[in-house]
């Protein structure tokens, strides 16, 4: 089932402008005074500073928030050495989850040489560029050389994520197995598979925590690494070689506490897991497949506490809840190196946090009732929100304490503040929201079964099991469209409506019940029925076959939302339907309301639509604060329609009085809360809003088309409310990801009206 995801890849990284990444100008640079700062004569004066204090740079320029991510492509993760050009799509991804995670700024640098003192000189002069260095997928046991020369010769952070990321996550997970186990880290019998970068660094790590070095044996494709062992050794693997008797893996295992492989798939058999210690600890971490898969060890040994790198199990071992966090700390403190200490630091964080209750947030997100610490969940899930709270406050706390920092801070519950508020987590709203529709999808009907990017949409939907689709149309077009899209076996279900006279019948007798005082004939709600897909979707929708409806691709949106209205009814608690554009800023999610729908809302009609996204948002666990928008502020016009902003939030206070809610008010005044609350000490309002309402649908549909054009900004929408069931209206035109992501939230909706 599904699409050829290699041919995929390739087209989503050659659309538009190429790769994934780009430079940005972060000033005003718009003006010929613009220019004169920016560049001659204004840039000489930084220039001036810089020359005269160094440390000058982080103020000046961008180094202090500049990593490079350097790599030869001599061991890129699952295709060896395949060079530095070849290596560069990942190199770009790398960067590319260092901004999405951190808001920290790549360069990726590939250098055509396996000579590690070339690779050292090239890295070496060009460090002036950053604050740090990430190196990446350079083959053992040159990696190690060239970090170990890079930190004696440069004074920003040096960071080989491959070894060391790869350690901190495994450590975390082993700290808190062996507490979950009772074990005694002086006793514990160690064995590791793999004598490259990751498992000597995890080896590395784990002495560092306080396993005795006697305790550990390491093997590699050759067996054990032993005392005089001449065959395939270096200096690295060298410093693991301890007396044993063992020659290889097997032998090894025997009465062994833990398993840590970072090697090969398969090597590890059920007989060897069979032979380990009651409670054995097993880190099968080989990628793509692990050294046992989990159902074979569960298997083998019920009682086993297991981590893997894949996604589909429990305890997954990724980097990304790590290297993004520990260089935000490293930077924001000026470290001039990441010491042990640092990563200790984010070890024991990343396992404390793992000890935390978990918000709901998080569980929705993963769509599971509970996470609870145990042998199932060492380490936090990857994507887990709360990771940058905890690992860059620890991380810049360790090297404070061990004097590698050049700026200390001076307040870390302040910083951490300053975390939350500017890098935030809007930009993985959606992903959260898909997690938390997963485990049980919802039936999405989409009457435009026959459109090459509706189809697309549903198929990413069912991929991602976030819906089971239903496409409208007719049955061998819509096969037409999904054989060249390389989807044959499919959940996705397919409906003719000229070929559903039971469904014609049944329908069209609700609607005329609905209809009949209003023109409408049963006879020809028959007719209107069985050809307009649109309103069969819609009565779909309206009679239970469904939970929920996406449409509107080819119809100006007028016509396709009146489907839904005549078909579908208002919900008991609003009375006003109306659409609302989520707005994901890069460090702030806004809700823009009526965008679509009323085009001069009454002061009710405003009051009813502000409650009803107030409780949409609610179901983010983002708490609602309500700007009323108007030209005016708190009555400096006495206009009409200023007068009805006024009004309209007198009525939302007695609605709903919890809810944090003012105006009328500019939307400069909304957003300068230092001003307004100098202005305006009275303002029930609190800090900034997050729900733009505006006074009509001039206002809202003029801003939010701007933010798009404009702004870098992601729109999601428009997303309707105040309806009995989950109906949503695209934008004609709409791409396949804003189609899916549109989904994402109808499904959500539908969830929450099953519930």
């Amino acid at each position: 089932m599904g699409t050829d995801i290699y041919s995929e890849a390739l087209e989503y990284h050659r659309m538009g402008r190429k790769g994934k990444i780009e430079v940005v100008v972060t000033k005003p640079f718009s003006t010929q005074k613009d220019l004169s700062l920016a560049y001659s004569p204004g840039v000489a004066r930084p220039c001036q500073e810089i020359a005269e204090n160094s440390e000058d740079a982080y103020e000046y320029t961008a180094k202090g928030n500049l990593v490079a991510v350097i790599s030869n492509g001599s061991a890129v993760l699952g295709l060896g050495n395949i060079g530095a050009l070849a290596g560069k799509p990942v190199m770009e991804g790398k960067g590319a989850l260092f901004k999405k995670f951190a808001d920290i700024d790549v360069f990726d640098i590939e250098v055509s040489s396996e000579d590690p003192d070339e690779f050292v000189r090239t890295c070496e002069l060009i460090s002036p560029t950053f604050g740090g260095i990430n190196l990446e997928d350079i083959k053992a046991p040159e990696c190690f050389y060239i970090e170990e020369k890079l930190k004696e010769l440069v004074d920003i952070p040096v960071f080989h994520d491959d070894q060391h990321g790869t350690a901190i996550i495994t450590s975390a997970a082993f700290l808190n197995a062996i507490e979950i186990t009772g074990r005694d880290i002086k006793e514990l019998k160690a064995v590791f598979n793999g004598a490259g970068a990751a498992g000597i660094a995890c080896a590395q790590m784990f002495v560092s925590l306080g396993l005795p070095k006697e305790n550990l044996i390491m093997c590699d494709s050759k067996g054990t690494i032993y005392r005089g062992r001449t065959e395939s050794m270096n200096p690295y693997k060298e410093r693991f070689a301890n007396d044993t008797p063992h020659r290889n893996l097997g032998e090894a295992l025997v009465g062994a506490d833990l398993f840590c492989g970072v090697s090969a798939a398969g090597v590890l058999t059920q007989d060897m897991v069979k032979t380990m210690a009651p409670k054995p600890i097993i880190f099968a971490m080989a990628n793509p497949e692990p050294e046992i898969s989990y159902p074979e060890a569960v298997e083998a040994r019920p009682d086993c506490i297991m981590a893997t790198g894949r996604s589909d199990y429990h305890n997954q071992v990724n980097n990304v809840l790590c290297f993004p966090f520990l260089f935000r700390g490293a930077l924001d403190v000026r470290a001039t190196e990441i010491n042990t200490e640092m990563k200790i630091a984010a070890v024991r964080a990343i396992a404390d946090l793992a000890k935390e209750e978990v918000p709901d947030r998080v569980l929705r997100a993963y769509g599971v009732e509970r996470f609870e610490f145990g042998p199932t969940y060492l380490i936090p899930t990857p994507f887990d929100p709360r990771a940058l709270l905890r690992i860059a406050p620890a991380v810049a706390k360790a090297a404070m304490e061990t004097g590698v920092a050049r700026k200390p801070l001076e307040n870390l519950e302040k910083y951490t503040e300053h975390l939350e508020s500017t890098l935030g987590m809007s930009k993985a709203i959606l992903r959260y929201i898909a997690n938390r529709v997963k485990k049980e999808p919802v039936r999405v009907v989409y009457p435009e079964g026959d459109n090459r990017k509706v189809v697309r949409a549903a198929i990413l939907a069912m991929e991602e099991n976030l819906a089971i689709p239903v496409l409208l149309g007719d049955r061998a077009t819509i096969d037409s469209i999904l054989s060249a899209q390389g989807v044959t076996d499919h959940q996705i279900e397919i409906i003719d409506p000229s070929q559903e006279e039971e469904r014609v019948e049944r329908y069209a007798a609700e609607f005329f019940k609905r209809k009949q005082r209003k023109g409408i004939t049963l006879p020809y709600a028959k007719d209107m029925i069985r050809r307009d897909t649109g309103y069969f979707g819609a009565m779909m929708l309206s009679t239970g076959d469904v939970d929920s409806m996406v449409y509107g691709q080819s119809l100006p949106y007028p016509y396709a939302v009146r489907r839904v209205l005549h078909c579908i009814g208002k919900s008991t608690e609003h009375k006003t339907v109306a659409s609302v554009y989520m707005m994901v800023f890069k460090n702030r999610t806004l809700f823009f309301a009526d965008t679509a729908v009323n085009i001069d809302p009454t002061d009710q009609q405003l009051a009813d639509i502000a409650v009803s996204v107030a409780d949409f948002v609610k179901e983010f666990d983002i708490t609602p604060k309500v700007a009323m928008l108007s030209y005016s502020n708190f009555g400096s016009s006495q206009t009409s329609s200023a007068a009805k902003v006024a009004r309209a939030t007198a009525l939302i206070k007695e609605m709903a009085p919890g809810l944090q809610v003012d105006g009328e008010m500019q939307a400069n005044m909304a957003f300068n809360t230092e001003l307004r609350e100098e202005l305006f000490p009275f303002s029930a309002l609190e800090g900034e809003p997050n729900i733009l309402i505006f006074p009509d649908l001039n206002a809202a549909n003029i801003a939010y088309k701007l933010f798009m054009r404009l702004a870098e900004v992601d729109t999601i929408g428009p997303i309707l409310v105040g309806l009995k069931k989950s109906a949503h209206i695209i934008e004609r035109g709409s791409n396949p990801d804003n189609i899916f992501n549109l989904t994402t939230l109808a499904a959500l909706k539908a969830r929450q009206n099953l519930c």
